[in-house]
């Protein structure tokens, strides 16, 4: 399988029972159906998470791009929870990429996070 946004190979990366793919030069890594939700309760999980979070950044900027798995054109989406963090989205296999960073990011929900989550408005 090769990287969503670079092309470059991606390796397998398991952390305990979960393998995920990860991308050998951008560092962002691909989750299948419901991996993500999982790993995000492991403790220690985010060491997964190996690359460099400026390059992510980087590669976040990129539009449209299409699955690895299925070839469909993935969706933007935003995290509830930590509306800075952005994803892409499968929905046809439901798989996700995040950049490098992103992951860890999303594991250390920080008091910041926390208030903005309670403040938020529900949408209608």
């Amino acid at each position: 399988m090769n990287c969503p946004k670079c092309d470059a190979e991606m390796e397998k990366v398991s952390y305990q029972t979960i393998v995920v793919d990860r991308c050998t030069n951008c560092g962002g890594i691909w989750f299948e159906m419901l991996e993500k939700d999982r790993l995000e309760k492991m403790p220690g999980s985010e060491a997964i998470d190996t690359g460099q979070a400026k390059l992510g950044k980087a590669y976040n900027l990129m539009g449209r791009i299409n699955c690895p798995v299925c070839k469909t054109q993935m969706i933007r989406m935003v995290d509830p929870g930590q509306p800075h963090i952005h994803f892409e989205s499968c929905t046809v296999c439901h798989g996700m990429f995040l950049d490098a960073g992103e992951f860890k990011d999303l594991k250390q929900v920080t008091v910041l996070d926390a208030l903005k989550a309670l403040l938020a408005k529900e949408r209608k």
